[in-house]
């Protein structure tokens, strides 16, 4: 399999694994990205066995709605059972880099809710250390140079992602040369930098499971 083929591959694969969990009044959260769209395109095959789904970015909720899949707020959802959403990198202890595409902070939110959070990612996705991957940083307009300042004190490169604003109405900075050794550490240092809205380590509320595709299959790991 391609890495196209592995993605529609772990999106099927995750359809097919909450099935058997999903009820009338089942509300799933649905994360944002290229993997997350192959899931959502499997699980409309269900659409008449769950209530609907909350979305992490407008993008994610224009392809439910285009399945004829209820769109619904998060405030009016008490607890997800599931999220389901892919990753731009992941370790070996289920931590994650995501906001690629820059719904990080919606992502964080639903995942946060979320009873069980399973990662779609291809094998490309896995690496030995978080790092690799450009670490999105969101922030308030205001405080850009501000934080930008504090993220190279990290010996790191802050770049800003030009033209870019997020759903919030905020922009990214994206943390480029950084290896990150201790995930949940990095991720609440950030975050307590003054104009930071949320970073897109997902480490203090990692992966549950990840669904890895491989050239030889959908592998399923799971925690110890």
């Amino acid at each position: 399999m391609n890495q196209d083929e592995m993605k529609r591959a772990v999106g099927i694969a995750a359809a097919e694994m909450i099935r058997p969990k999903l009820d009338r009044e089942t509300i799933i959260g649905v994360g944002t990205g290229s993997t997350a769209n192959c899931f959502i395109d499997a699980l409309a095959k269900y659409r008449d066995e769950f209530a609907g789904a909350v979305a992490s970015s407008e993008a994610t909720a224009a392809r439910l709605r285009q399945h004829d899949i209820e769109v619904f707020d998060l405030n009016s959802v008490s607890q997800l059972e599931f999220y389901v959403d892919g990753a731009d990198e992941f370790d070996a202890r289920f931590n994650l880099v995501k906001g690629g595409g820059g719904a990080l902070t919606r992502e964080k939110i639903v995942a946060a809710v979320a009873k069980t959070f399973i990662c779609i990612v291809d094998e490309t996705k896995q690496v030995d250390v978080l790092g690799n991957f450009p670490l999105p940083v969101e922030v308030i307009p205001m405080a850009r140079s501000y934080v930008g300042r504090q993220l190279a004190g990290l010996d790191g490169q802050p770049i800003y992602r030009e033209g870019f604003v997020t759903d919030n109405g905020n922009i990214i900075l994206d943390l480029h040369d950084v290896e990150i050794m201790d995930p949940k550490v990095f991720e609440r240092h950030l975050n307590n930098i003054v104009g930071v809205v949320t970073n897109g380590l997902f480490a203090n509320r990692g992966a549950d499971v990840i669904l890895m595709g491989t050239p030889q299959g959908v592998k399923t790991l799971t925690r110890d």
